[in-house]
């Protein structure tokens, strides 16, 4: 497998990914935002600017897809840094952990 063909498979898990957490189940994403005490706008803009940044990983130009790819890890690394905060378990931080380090590797790689 190529690294061209494993980036675009990279890309694909990042926008499914993505879009199921604030689409499909976005009553989890609200009711995270009430525990962690931040205000619905916060939730709406991270909303909004994750949705954004995936579609601009996965169809925009390459400057602006490794722009995406970058705010989605600095995104994800406030989320880690959210969990460890209200001391949440390990495994709840996997997710935001995985999507950082994958936004770090499309920003170098993509």
């Amino acid at each position: 497998m190529n690294q061209e063909l494993i980036i675009e498979l990279i890309k694909a898990i990042v926008l499914a990914s993505v879009f199921f957490v604030w689409v499909v189940r976005y009553d989890n994403i609200i009711k995270e935002f009430q525990q962690y005490q931040l205000p619905p706008w916060m939730r709406d803009l991270v909303g909004i600017v994750k949705l954004t940044c995936v579609y601009l990983i996965n169809f925009g130009p390459q400057e602006l897809s490794r722009l995406g790819a970058l705010t989605i890890a600095i995104l994800m690394f406030a989320a880690m840094m959210t969990h460890l905060k209200v001391k949440n378990p390990v495994h709840k931080m996997l997710p935001s952990t995985t999507l950082c380090i994958i936004g770090i590797i499309l920003f170098v790689y993509g």
